[in-house]
């Protein structure tokens, strides 16, 4: 076998595994954004794949226990209790009444586990509002 052959399929198999290895990080990572009535309506899907689920957080359900911190999410009356134990620290903006976005997976017992969170404070990323001029 010639030389340009054997690199030639070299070449194509690390080719080939970078990119079967890519399209399954792409897909095991794909997460959507759900709403909490979406993640009620998920059914026992909702328990086999990691999903991310957003609503404000609720006033004084942010208990912290060691390393998890124990909150509800909520949205339209709707309630959903989540529990992070990931290794990043909360951001500075998670507080009550804060809107957040919970990545993780629904337990069982209608718990969310969540290893990711994301947080804003919707007073600080709303538009200013506009002053009226006098018209002259």
């Amino acid at each position: 076998m010639n030389n340009y052959l054997k690199f030639g399929l070299l070449i194509t198999a690390i080719v080939g595994t970078l990119a079967w290895l890519a399209a399954g990080g792409i897909s095991e990572t794909k997460t959507y954004y759900k709403t909490i009535a979406e993640v009620n309506q998920m059914g026992k899907e909702g328990l086999e794949k990691r999903i991310r689920v957003g609503g404000d957080v609720a006033p004084h359900s942010i208990v912290r226990e060691g390393r998890e911190v124990r909150f509800t999410l909520s949205q339209d009356n709707l309630k959903l209790p989540v529990v992070y134990s990931g290794i990043d620290p909360l951001p500075d903006t998670f507080k009550d009444g804060a809107q957040a976005l919970a990545d993780g997976k629904l337990g069982p017992d209608g718990v969310f586990r969540a290893t990711k969170i994301q947080a804003k404070c919707a007073s600080k990323y709303e538009a200013k509002p506009a002053v009226a001029k006098p018209v002259s």
